[in-house]
């Protein structure tokens, strides 16, 4: 059953999950309250464009959403107003719960979520000190375990901890711990063999996988966009795409065969397939995917502009727009990012949740942008700012498409760390050749995220509601500054706006997510297939990394091919 919508500023205290005791739960049970919220209305009937709904109720999300491991926001929503809870936090009473905890969810860097929780029952909602809850991953039967470990204060009385492991364990055991207390189940045990990233072990049963990831049935922008191609024809693909678009685009044509990878490209610059190898082998080291023949645009702009009722021709993209056909996938900055995380990038949807900023009530109220040229709208942007810098300030980091306006648009101010932007109360999202791809980590910020209205868009727009997560503004920024009032005269209803727009990117940006989109899409497109997916003449493998240092022995049982 649904659970019944209440107010942000509700005060009745958190009710225990069914079967738990004082508050304290498995993490199993926990994952029945996850909540990506959902906000009734949009704004009241003051705000700009406003349609006088109902004020701002937030209720649980239906079971089928993505991602039963982020709940926190929900229950923390439910502690009484007025801050932080009066005492210091509980070992017994805080909670525990993540994919983390989990020996079948192999991940980049994998992660869980602390919910800290006084004695009386009733969760934090501010910070009760960045090193409250300190975390240890160990193997029980590895003395010298090759881990690192990070706990990322979110400042809103939970933390979210990642570890990353450099090597394959068995029984591997994380312990949370206050005041040398443990905390909720703490020590947690992950039986059996637990593999690191490198190591090519995949599950040979596809829904197997899908059910350990806790994955969707189905994405809404998967079925929108394989909607334009109940049939797919490998041989033909492989013989008019690179014709039609070869020469003058850059594409690279994939096909997964036996769950090995091989690459055939076209055009000359072909340097983003780093990306896409990438996130392919990673994706083949954990599952076995479907054998399949692709196409991956390697460029900005989608390309498939036939109309339906034309000759269409399957081309993947990271980006969408409301002019093409292509199938999109997560961009390649979101997909290093998880490959990434606690890697070589500094900046993944873990990482910002930890340097989110201060307080709402303690941000700055201007509205802020950084970025380059990239776009005509981003000149206009930036002397609106230089006309209002009570209200915005935005400034250019580089030029490069209109250099010759630099005289009138300049001069460059230094870049700034993008964790600092978070020190805004307003982020403005403004395409730039396509869509901005900063957009998740905006959302994940905890500022109130204005974007404008653009023909672009990502895998996950479509779950997205304006005046829920974001707040809109037109494409020509005509009413930008309006938008901008409203949100400084509504400060609640930006904040509830802020909220969800971040616990949207907490339940459904992750890397698990990722991982879940890419396995499902082509789980789908797979199945359209009408000829049989070939290893086609010029194409070369891409073969796995070799780990020599620490090699990975797979306990899996293989499926065996049928005769």
């Amino acid at each position: 059953m649904r659970p019944s919508a209440y107010s942000l500023d509700q005060s009745a205290p958190p009710v225990p999950p069914t079967g738990s005791a004082g508050g304290q739960s498995e993490h199993g049970d926990l994952w029945l309250l996850r909540g990506r919220l959902t906000q009734r209305g949009g704004p009241d009937a003051e705000s700009p464009g406003g349609s006088g709904a109902e004020g701002a109720l937030f209720s649980a999300a239906e079971p089928a959403m993505p991602q039963l491991w982020s709940f926190v926001l929900l229950w923390a929503l439910r502690t009484p107003s007025g801050g932080a809870a009066d005492s210091g936090p509980s070992a017994a009473g805080s909670l525990v719960w993540g994919p983390g905890l989990e020996a079948d969810v192999v991940l980049p860097a994998r992660f869980f979520f602390i919910q800290a929780v006084d004695g009386a029952g009733q969760n934090f909602t501010s910070s009760p000190g960045e090193k409250t809850f300190q975390v240890k991953v160990s193997s029980l039967s590895e003395p010298f375990s090759r881990i690192w470990v990070q706990v990322l204060d979110r400042k809103d009385g939970s933390f979210v901890v990642r570890y990353r492991m450099y090597a394959s364990y068995t029984d591997l055991q994380i312990q949370v711990l206050l005041k040398d207390q443990n905390v909720a189940k703490s020590p947690y045990i992950l039986k059996g063999h637990v593999y690191h990233e490198g190591c090519d072990c995949p599950e040979p049963d596809g829904e197997v996988w899908a059910e350990q990831m806790r994955c969707p049935a189905s994405f809404p922008q998967i079925q929108r966009d394989l909607s334009a191609f109940p049939r797919v024809d490998p041989q033909l693909n492989a013989h008019e795409i690179p014709q039609r678009f070869g020469r003058r685009q850059s594409l690279c044509h994939y096909t997964i065969k036996d769950n090995k990878v091989y690459i055939k490209t076209h055009g000359e610059h072909v340097g983003f397939r780093i990306f896409m190898d990438a996130f392919l082998l990673s994706l083949t080291r954990k599952v076995r995917v479907p054998d399949l023949e692709l196409f991956v645009n390697l460029g900005d702009w989608p390309l498939e502009k036939r109309q339906p009722h034309e000759k269409l021709h399957p081309i993947f993209s990271w980006c969408g727009s409301n002019d093409t056909q292509d199938i999109v996938m997560p961009t390649y900055d979101l997909s290093e990012s998880v490959l990434e995380t606690m890697g070589r990038v500094s900046l993944d949807m873990l990482s910002v949740q930890g340097n989110s900023g201060p307080p709402w009530g303690q941000k700055n109220q201007t509205a802020l942008w950084r970025g380059r040229d990239s776009r005509r709208e981003r000149l206009e942007l930036v002397k609106l700012g230089r006309a209002h810098p009570d209200l915005l300030d935005a400034a250019f980091t580089n030029f490069f498409f209109f250099k010759h306006d630099e005289g009138l648009y300049g001069p460059l101010v230094k870049h700034m760390s993008f964790f600092d932007f978070f020190k805004y109360k307003y982020q403005i999202n403004i395409d730039g050749t396509v869509a901005a791809y900063r957009f998740p980590y905006l959302l994940a910020g905890g500022s109130v995220v204005l974007k404008q209205d653009s023909a672009y868009y990502e895998h996950f727009y479509q779950e997205l509601t304006p005046w829920e997560h974001y707040v809109p503004f037109k494409a020509d920024l005509s009413d930008l500054l309006e938008k901008l009032r409203w949100a400084r005269g509504h400060d609640e209803q930006a904040k509830r706006i802020a909220l969800a727009g971040q616990q949207f990117a907490r339940t459904h940006l992750m890397g698990d997510s990722v991982f879940c989109y890419y396995f499902r899409l082509f789980q789908e497109y797979a199945k359209r297939q009408v000829s049989e997916p070939e290893v086609r003449e010029g194409m070369e493998p891409v073969e796995q990394p070799k780990d020599d240092l620490f090699p990975c022995h797979c306990h899996r049982t293989q499926v065996r091919d049928e005769l």
